[in-house]
């Protein structure tokens, strides 16, 4: 079971395991052991997560989801599958926690009226230096 907070709990039975031959360094040991492990999450069929989460999650993690609205996760970092499997079950809890979280709506706010007197005074004060800059015939 992954926990990811108090309303979100995620039962093992919805994750799809699967352990591949890692790439990178290793020497013989790399070409004998499948340590990569690949998690499959079907994020679109689960009942664990509420739908608002659902779909922040799936703006936030749009490339790691299938057609079929899979949630792929892979784990390469360590050399031994366990730590590998944990490692991906770790990346989902910070992902979902992540997702979880309600953004702020963004209040509109209006220019202060010094901010708007400044800006204007630097215009007039840039106008002014380009007035100066003129050659004396031009006018």
């Amino acid at each position: 079971m992954l926990e990811v907070n108090d309303r979100i709990q995620i039962p093992d039975t919805e994750f799809t395991w699967s352990f591949v031959r890692s790439s990178g360094p290793g020497g013989q040991n790399v070409n004998k052991v499948a340590s990569k492990a690949v998690l499959r999450w079907n994020l679109s069929a689960s009942p664990s997560v509420p739908d608002d989460v659902k779909a922040r999650l799936r703006t936030l993690q749009r490339r790691r989801i299938t057609v079929e609205g899979d949630l792929v996760l892979n784990s390469q970092r360590y050399r031994d599958q366990e730590r590998n499997r944990l490692d991906c079950l770790e990346k989902l809890r910070d992902m979902i926690g992540q997702a979880a979280v309600v953004p702020k709506r963004r209040r509109p706010t209006k220019p202060t009226r010094g901010s708007r007197e400044a800006r204007l005074q630097e215009k007039r004060h840039r106008a002014g230096r380009k007035v100066q800059r003129r050659q004396v015939g031009e006018e």
